[in-house]
C-alpha cells in the first residue's frame, strides 16, 4: 500500500497489520500519503532494515501493533457469558471468566515475547533508520487499559514501574521473569498480580515503561503508547463495541503528529492519561 506525498514522502512500518486495528492503521496512513510496510514476521526485520536503507534511506514512523492475550480461552464459552463493556473495563469480569479463561506458562511466555520483547526488538532493530528521519521519527506502541499501573495490587511491583527515573530495562525483564515464575508455581494471586488478563496487562505495563525509557533516551523522536479503545477484534474476542476503523484513529493521529508534539506519554484514545 503506497502513495506519495508531494512535499515529503513519509515511510512507515506497522507490525501486526494483516487484520483488525493494524490493517486499519495501514489503510489510514496510506490514505494520508504515507508509504507503509507491514511486518508479519519479526525474524525478517533485519532484512527489512536493509531494504529501507537501500530504497528510502530512512524510516519516519513505526507502529508496534502485534499482540497476544496470554491465556487459553474457550471462545464459545466466553461469548455465552455476554459480559458487558463496563464489566470488562472495570476488571470485574475477572471473577466471571475463571471457567473459560486460563493463564498458562506457555501462553504467558508467548504474550511477553510478542507484546513486550517483540515490540522492543522491532524498535531497536529499526532505530538506525528511524534516527535518519529528517522530521523526528514517530514510534507508536499499541497499549491497553489493562496495563495501567493502578490495576497492579502489589505495591512493590507498582512502585518499580512508577519510578521511571531509576527503572532499567534489566529490571523490567526481572519483573516479567518473576511473573512467569509465579505462573509456574500458581502463585499469581498470592503475589499481588492483576487477575484480569494478567499476562496481557503486565506485558502492556512493561511496554508502557519501555516507551518512557526510549523517549528519554531519544528526545529528538516522538515516542508514545496508546490505548486505542475497546475494539471489535480477534484479540478482544469480538466483544468490543468500537470498529477497527475507529480504533485506528488514535494511533494514526500519533503517527502523524506535528513537530513539537508530546513524547513519552500514554494516551487513552485521543487524550493524554496517567500511566
Amino acid at each position: 500500500m503506497a502513495t506519495n506525498d508531494e512535499k515529503y514522502e513519509r515511510i512507515a512500518v506497522v507490525t501486526g497489520a494483516n487484520k483488525g486495528i493494524g490493517f486499519e492503521i495501514v489503510r489510514q496512513l496510506a490514505a494520508a500519503g504515507v508509504t507503509v510496510m507491514d511486518v508479519t514476521d519479526i525474524n525478517s526485520i533485519t532484512l527489512l532494515v536493509h531494504f529501507i536503507t537501500a530504497k528510502f534511506g530512512r524510516l519516519d514512523i513505526l507502529v508496534n501493533n502485534a499482540g497476544a492475550c496470554g491465556m487459553e480461552v474457550d471462545d464459545e464459552g466466553l461469548r455465552a457469558l455476554n459480559i458487558d463493556e463496563a464489566t470488562w473495563k472495570s476488571g470485574k469480569a475477572a471473577s466471571l471468566v475463571q471457567g473459560v479463561m486460563k493463564t498458562t506458562y506457555e501462553k504467558a511466555e508467548e504474550c511477553f515475547n510478542t507484546n513486550y520483547y517483540g515490540a522492543k526488538e522491532v524498535a531497536e532493530t529499526l532505530l538506525p533508520v528511524l534516527k535518519l528521519s529528517t522530521t523526528g521519527a514517530r514510534i507508536v506502541n499499541i497499549s491497553s487499559l489493562r496495563g495501567e499501573l493502578w490495576r497492579i495490587p502489589n505495591d512493590q511491583i507498582r512502585s518499580k514501574f512508577t519510578n521511571i527515573e531509576n527503572l532499567t530495562e534489566a529490571e523490567i525483564h526481572e519483573i516479567l521473569q518473576k511473573f512467569l515464575q509465579d505462573v509456574k508455581q500458581e502463585t499469581l494471586i498470592e503475589n499481588g498480580w492483576p487477575m484480569m488478563l494478567p499476562a496481557y496487562g503486565i506485558s502492556k505495563t512493561a511496554l508502557n515503561a519501555y516507551t518512557r525509557l526510549l523517549a528519554r533516551k531519544y528526545p529528538e523522536m516522538y515516542i508514545n503508547c496508546v490505548h486505542p479503545g475497546y475494539v471489535d477484534t480477534d484479540l478482544a474476542w469480538h466483544t468490543g463495541p468500537m470498529s477497527p476503523e475507529d480504533g485506528a484513529k488514535a494511533p494514526v493521529r500519533l503517527a502523524l503528529s506535528p513537530e513539537g508534539g508530546p513524547t513519552g506519554c500514554y494516551f487513552n484514545q485521543m487524550k493524554v492519561a496517567s500511566f
